[in-house]
């Protein structure tokens, strides 16, 4: 069963690294056509922090840890669909990233409640 695990995280990781790898280096120009060395950059600095944040959410020694982890990584996702807001001039992508902050901050709160103990009506 964790062998099983470990290689579904394991398949996901690679594909995250794969499409990213694809994105960052052979771009489409007709899609991603806004694309400059900075944004590439920012992309690449982001994609990184994430694996960081996966890696703790995979081998935190303890929940709080994982949790943490986790809602940097919702915070991670808001900037990649800020940052893509802005190129394209798209306002679907904040609305994006206003929801995503909105279900992270309410999930952290449920996953803090649940941590101490308490039920959501004390």
């Amino acid at each position: 069963m964790k062998l099983n695990k470990l290689m579904r995280w394991l398949l996901g990781l690679i594909i995250l690294i794969g499409v990213n790898w694809v994105i960052l280096f052979y771009p489409n120009n007709s899609i991603l056509e806004w694309q400059s060395p900075l944004l590439k950059y920012s992309f690449l600095i982001l994609f990184v922090c994430g694996m960081f944040c996966l890696y703790r959410i995979f081998k935190g020694p303890t929940a709080a840890d994982r949790a943490v982890a986790l809602d940097i990584l919702g915070i991670l996702v808001v900037g990649f669909c800020v940052i893509l807001g802005v190129v394209t001039k798209r306002s679907w992508y904040i609305d994006i990233a206003i929801a995503w902050a909105l279900q992270s901050f309410i999930g952290t709160l449920a996953l803090a409640k649940y941590l101490e103990g308490k039920n959501f009506d004390e």
